[in-house]
């Protein structure tokens, strides 16, 4: 077998090697994705729009639950902002809708 054959046959299984090697690495970046979007993107996405479907149904009289812990029920509601009125003394905080951890209050099962 002369020198430039050789070198043929080398090259062709090189590129057969190199191909396996690509595939060894892509398929595991592809499940790493796929795991990814199932187990963590897309439930936080559901998370999300759980969360701002409850903002949203906001009513007053509602008790609620910030997410710094104050408890208290809806007095005023805007658009972005919420007024709740908390303790025995009736005091009145302004709060954006974003740090509505919870809504207390259960709603009329029909």
């Amino acid at each position: 077998m002369n020198y430039l054959s050789l070198m043929s046959v080398l090259a062709a299984d090189t590129g057969v090697n190199t191909t396996a090697g690509y595939l060894s690495m892509i398929i595991p970046l592809v499940l790493l994705v796929v795991f990814f979007y199932f187990f963590i993107y897309k439930p936080q996405k559901k998370q999300e729009k759980s969360d701002q479907k409850m903002r949203d149904s906001l009513e007053i009289g509602d008790e609620v639950i910030t997410n710094g812990g104050i408890v208290g029920l809806v007095t005023q509601i805007k658009e972005d902002t919420v007024v709740i009125e908390t303790g025995g003394d009736r005091s009145k905080i302004r709060i954006k809708k974003w740090a509505i951890a919870k809504v207390v209050t259960e709603k009329d099962q029909v």
